[in-house]
């Protein structure tokens, strides 16, 4: 079956439009608080104002810092990430009283596409508790061979039927919106970066595991070299 082919200007558009989704709603609160603070006179009121400013620009920071890193180049000249930052902006953004985030990836620097990836598919498993839980991360080998295990459990724990075919590349009814653009963007750094990505429920627990590919035939060789231009030039639109 033919994969589905998104035009990179579109891609970019597509991920720019889920970043500004990301903060709007931080964002927004920081102008409600600052609205409060210009309005209310009373000392607990404005007091309140100001948690609330205060707590929605550190969601916004983290929201925007690990986008940087899941979408764009970071400001990265070289061709890998420190799996470090990695882990840094992904406790920022996932770990609160709801959820609780277990990491096992050694701090070392890995290929760019790989953190991407890896960024990318916590984001899934997020998604997959969405009453919260616990999300384990981990990985094992190294190089070419690194391979990642994140479980996500918790309550409810499942994945959306349209999750699969989005990292296939094979999206429902043959379009990806703005909702839908984050996990088929997942699917393309998967396959830039030489690893098939696998999905597994049981009840109230999601298994996604990442492993090396199998050797690609001459035809795969030239659709993974075209997903990797199509997948910089979006990086490159967004870069920070």
């Amino acid at each position: 079956m033919t994969k589905f082919a998104l035009d990179s200007l579109d891609l970019a558009a597509l991920l720019s439009s889920r970043v500004c989704h990301d903060v709007i709603s931080p964002v927004g609160a920081i102008v409600n608080g600052l609205e409060v603070l210009e309005e209310e006179k009373d000392a607990e009121m404005r007091g309140h104002a100001l948690a609330l400013i205060k707590s929605s620009a550190a969601e916004a920071s983290a929201r925007l810092q690990f986008c940087r890193l899941a979408f764009g180049a970071a400001g990265s000249k070289g061709a890998e990430i420190d799996t470090g930052d990695a882990e840094h902006v992904t406790r920022q953004l996932l770990a609160d009283e709801r959820t609780k985030l277990e990491w096992g990836v050694p701090r070392v620097l890995m290929s760019k596409n790989k953190v991407k990836l890896l960024l990318n598919l916590c984001l899934i498993a997020d998604a997959a508790i969405p009453r919260g839980g616990v999300i384990s991360v981990a990985s094992t080998g190294s190089g070419d061979e690194i391979a990642f295990t994140l479980d996500a459990k918790g309550v409810n724990a499942r994945i959306a039927a349209a999750i699969p075919g989005l990292l296939a590349g094979l999206p429902e009814d043959g379009v990806v919106d703005a909702r839908a653009i984050q996990v088929y963007y997942a699917g393309l750094v998967a396959q830039a970066a030489g690893l098939d990505v696998e999905i597994s429920a049981q009840s109230e627990h999601v298994t996604i595991t990442a492993r090396p590919a199998a050797a690609p035939t001459a035809h795969e060789n030239d659709a993974q070299a075209e997903t990797e231009a199509q997948t910089e030039k979006a990086q490159a639109a967004i870069r920070a």
